[in-house]
């Protein structure tokens, strides 16, 4: 998703060519990947030649709050407070990113 985002209109080719060399994909790969974000509703296609071309139906931060929220639900059992504590817990942060998350819920703590 973020070569969609960032190239735009891609075809499984510019995908390819996108990617990191450690990235070594197979053509059918991305293919299949592509197929499978638009059927679930994420990006869209039209033919162009024997191919096609695909675009991203959300942009990125509605697509990620989708996400989020499913992952939450799914994983989380409904919990946000369940995912926050994961993430401190597994990811290494640093004090400005612990400050920043600090910032982010004292706001949300304030909103009605």
């Amino acid at each position: 998703m973020h070569l969609v985002w960032r190239l735009g209109e891609v075809s499984v080719a510019d995908v390819l060519a996108a990617l990191p060399p450690e990235r070594a994909l197979a053509y059918t790969s991305v293919s299949t990947v592509l197929r499978i974000l638009e059927q679930k509703g994420v990006v869209e296609s039209r033919k162009q030649g024997r191919g096609h071309l695909y675009s991203a139906v959300l942009p990125r931060d509605a697509y990620e709050a989708q996400r989020v929220r499913h992952l939450v639900e799914t994983v989380f059992d409904g919990t946000p407070s369940a995912l926050v504590a994961r993430l401190v817990e597994a990811v290494p942060l640093s004090a400005s990113e612990v400050d920043q998350l600090r910032e982010l819920l004292d706001a949300k703590g304030r909103k009605p």
